[in-house]
């Protein structure tokens, strides 16, 4: 029987070729997971049920609940639980890197949003997908559908991220668009100027809308394991740089450091949820902050 750790780790889900099964899989490790720690039962409640709280009806109790878990929960209403996601994918070429891992960030990102699209689905949650790289490039209005699923999955396998990107712009873009208070999912390395991609994060807050900052780095862009004289290239400019590693590695650890803390922070003072990940993390972490967001609107 395959363990929790072997469900979501990358380089296990690199051996699955179609994104559906890789989210799936996923999926499977991460439920099963969360039965097996101090989430138990995290996932009843999550999906279809909140805890009896003092004014609820009791008619609503589900015993059925009740007699698996010990504790009161009563079936969410269908307006309760109801909220527009967007998974928003980062296409620049810089996504596309990757140095000793299995996925790419790219790959990485798609991943998780297939995963995140079918526990919202799961839900009867209605999920869009937008992608973009200097504006919006493909934009599927969100469904509830179970059809939905493979409408997204479909996009997202045949993506290919090139070329450079305007973070800040396509955000505004997207801030334009929507019409609904809903939950926005943003997937991206950041690698831009960052304070006019907090300001545009800052109107996105403005609009009312949730949002969850994927910040999604290659293991080696946080572990900078490197030795010797290196040559970088900038993968949207294609610029090439020659660095002696070993004199670089305490500067630049500091500065990639500072870079995620700096976000952290701006971040939680506009209410955003930023999640920090490299290419070399479960699948989980991620997951479960989704979940918690999603459970804290509940």
């Amino acid at each position: 029987m395959l363990t929790v750790e072997q469900y979501l780790k990358p380089e296990v889900i690199r051996q699955i070729s179609r994104l559906d099964l890789r989210a799936q899989f996923i999926v499977k490790g991460f439920f099963q997971g969360l039965h097996a720690s101090p989430f138990h039962g995290f996932s009843v409640e999550f999906s279809e049920h909140r805890k009896y709280t003092p004014g609820d009806n009791p008619q609503d109790i589900d015993w059925l609940v009740y007699a698996k878990t010990d504790k009161y929960y009563v079936k969410k209403f269908e307006a309760e639980t109801n909220i527009t996601g967007y998974l928003v994918m980062d296409l620049s070429a810089s996504m596309a890197y990757t140095y000793r891992q299995e996925l790419t960030k790219f790959d990485y990102a798609i991943c998780l949003a297939a995963a995140l699209c079918y526990l919202m689905i799961h839900q009867n949650d209605p999920v869009g997908l937008m992608t973009f790289d200097e504006r919006i490039k493909t934009s599927l209005p969100p469904k509830s559908k179970r059809k939905q699923i493979g409408n997204i999955l479909s996009v997202l396998a045949n993506l290919k991220p090139s070329g450079p990107t305007h973070i800040a712009a396509s955000l505004d873009q997207i801030t334009a668009m929507l019409r609904h208070r809903s939950l926005i999912m943003v997937f991206s390395d950041l690698l831009g100027d960052p304070e006019p991609i907090k300001t545009a994060l800052r109107r996105l807050r403005h609009g009312g809308h949730d949002v969850i900052l994927f910040h999604v780095l290659d293991e080696a862009e946080v572990r900078f394991p490197f030795d010797g004289l290196v040559e970088f290239e900038e993968p949207e400019s294609g610029e090439r740089m020659q660095v002696d590693a070993n004199g670089f590695r305490a500067d630049y650890l500091d500065q990639i450091k500072a870079f995620r803390e700096s976000y952290r922070i701006d971040c939680f003072r506009i209410g955003v949820d930023y999640v920090p990940l490299d290419t070399s993390m479960q699948f989980d972490r991620a997951l479960t902050e989704y979940l918690v967001r999603r459970k804290a609107r509940g």
